[in-house]
């Protein structure tokens, strides 16, 4: 018995690099898809060719190597320069073209928008398809790093402890100063002084951006709570998948938060989604981290239903017998009745009533009884000298009935999780995709765009299969295709006769209007 061993690599082959790709490679799907997509309406830089200089890569070209890229974890340009000249599936996929690094990172910095086109278009062939009903959506965010680290970031506490610091150094240096001959000390001294005029300069634009925090390498990015509560410079990218087939149908790289992002993702949802059918309304599904009064406002106002889970009120926390939900609030009377049966009145006026950042601000009312005073059950429902208060925000019947609606339906509201986390499942832990390569919110957005593309790509492979979607792509290729072959008839049709009417005119003038 013998080890196996491989072929002689001096052997010459005949072979095509067709050949040696699987007839159900994913990469076939990849150079289908792109050759279906118009992408002159896209709006892809250099897709307009100069008379002069070098001709530069098409269009289709770098999108099928960064689909390919973003699909197996090869995001760097560098990384992604030497698989075109080593990777057989890239050099297939791309005629064996070899790109620089840098006009492949230009590529992907240059057109963050039509990234973003791309995707509405693909979510909108989508719906054709009847692969996205817009029924049900659930809406999420993961948090993602950015090309800026916690050493560049700052706010007014972490300037104040480096000034303070280097004031004490300042002050040692110029106690330890020994005559002008000492070389040494004096440039510790000015560097700290530089040091220092670099920390009053970040103070003075922190202070005109009323963000409590400053990025000096992006300026977009944010200090973010991630995991097991570390603090990391990045984006909160949010994200909309619909509950049918568990396709992503929006995004959106909003606050380190989600209080304000739920109105701005069902926004973003219907104008990706167009009309729907009729009879179908937009059930949008959410945890806790989107409930807020104003959003679940503004969210009726566009026509969705939410189920968004309940915020429990910080009463409840220590005392639950005594939340806000014990509180019976009847609305005829504008009175609430406590669980000592006890009524508790207002006076009629609204109260405004800031948030901790102070940048958002809210009315409320205020219901107090005086039978506090002798109340047994004083002790257990509040510490406060004047008794009880209930605050009555104004959009309280708005997040009372979309409290309502996820306790009657609990087992709906448990789709959420299974409709849209596993998909940052896969996004982060199988594609790398935790961390950006590109700076500023624009350009993020547009790759976040670009690797959302890419996954439901993916998915729909699972879901129709190789040969029924490649039948589906070719079917929209041919039409495509027959069209753009009338449009190029008409328009020579057009320059032939343009060109009957303008000899006598080219001839006098020595013009060519083709040129």
């Amino acid at each position: 018995m013998e080890h196996i061993y491989g072929r002689d690599r001096n052997q010459i082959r005949m072979i095509s690099l067709e050949e040696m790709i699987e007839k159900e490679s994913l990469v076939r799907i990849i150079d289908a898809f792109v050759d279906m997509l118009d992408l002159q309406q896209f709006e892809f830089t250099y897709f307009q060719l100069n008379k002069e200089g070098r001709p530069p890569f098409h269009p289709a070209t770098m999108m099928k190597l960064y689909l390919y890229g973003y699909q197996n974890t090869i995001r760097s340009c560098r990384k992604l320069e030497k698989a075109c000249k080593t990777n057989i599936e890239v050099m297939w996929l791309i005629n064996e073209q070899r790109p620089h690094y840098r006009t492949i990172a230009n590529f992907r910095k240059d057109n963050s928008k039509a990234f973003k086109v791309v995707f509405r278009h693909f979510v909108a062939l989508l719906k054709d398809w009847k692969l996205i009903d817009g029924k049900t959506i659930a809406i999420d965010s993961f948090k993602i790093r950015a090309q800026n680290s916690l050493k560049n970031n700052f706010n007014e506490r972490k300037i104040k402890r480096h000034i303070d610091y280097i004031d004490n150094k300042i002050a040692e240096y110029e106690q330890a100063l020994d005559g002008e001959f000492d070389r040494d000390t004096r440039d510790k001294l000015e560097h700290n002084k530089q040091k220092k005029d670099t920390y009053q300069k970040v103070s003075r634009q922190l202070k005109e951006t009323n963000d409590g925090q400053l990025s000096t390498t992006d300026p977009d990015a944010r200090a973010v709570v991630f995991q097991r509560n570390s603090v990391k410079v990045g984006y909160n990218v949010q994200a909309v998948s619909d509950a049918k087939n568990k396709l992503l149908i929006a995004a959106d790289t909003g606050d380190v938060n989600d209080t304000k992002a739920l109105a701005v993702m069902v926004e973003k949802t219907q104008e990706n989604l167009g009309e729907l059918e009729e009879g179908i309304k937009i059930n949008v599904l959410a945890d806790k981290g989107y409930h807020s009064g104003r959003e679940l406002k503004k969210c009726e106002e566009l026509g969705v239903t939410t189920y968004i889970s309940p915020k429990e009120s910080s009463s409840g926390k220590t005392n639950p017998d005594f939340a806000m939900q014990s509180f019976i609030y009847n609305e005829a009377q504008d009175t609430y009745t406590c669980p000592a049966k006890q009524t508790l009145n207002t006076n009629g006026r609204w109260y405004n009533k800031k948030l901790n950042n102070g940048r958002l601000s809210y009315k409320v009312k205020h219901y107090k009884t005086k039978a506090c005073e002798g109340c047994p059950l004083r002790i257990k429902c509040t510490t406060n000298k004047l008794g009880r208060v209930i605050e009555r925000t104004e959009y309280q019947e708005y997040t009372d009935r979309n409290n309502d609606r996820v306790n009657i339906n609990p087992e709906y509201y448990r789709q959420r999780q299974q409709i849209i986390e596993h998909q940052f499942g896969t996004l982060k832990r199988q594609w790398h995709f935790d961390y950006t390569l590109t700076r500023t919110k624009g350009k993020v957005l547009g790759e976040v765009y670009l690797a959302f593309t890419c996954y439901n790509l993916k998915r729909i492979v699972s879901i129709l299969g190789f040969e029924a979607l490649m039948n589906k792509i070719k079917a929209i290729f041919i039409l495509f295709s027959s069209k753009y072959a009338l449009f190029r008839i008409r328009i020579n049709h057009f320059k032939h006769f343009l060109t009957k009417i303008f000899i006598p005119i080219q001839n006098k003038n020595n013009f060519n209007i083709f040129e």
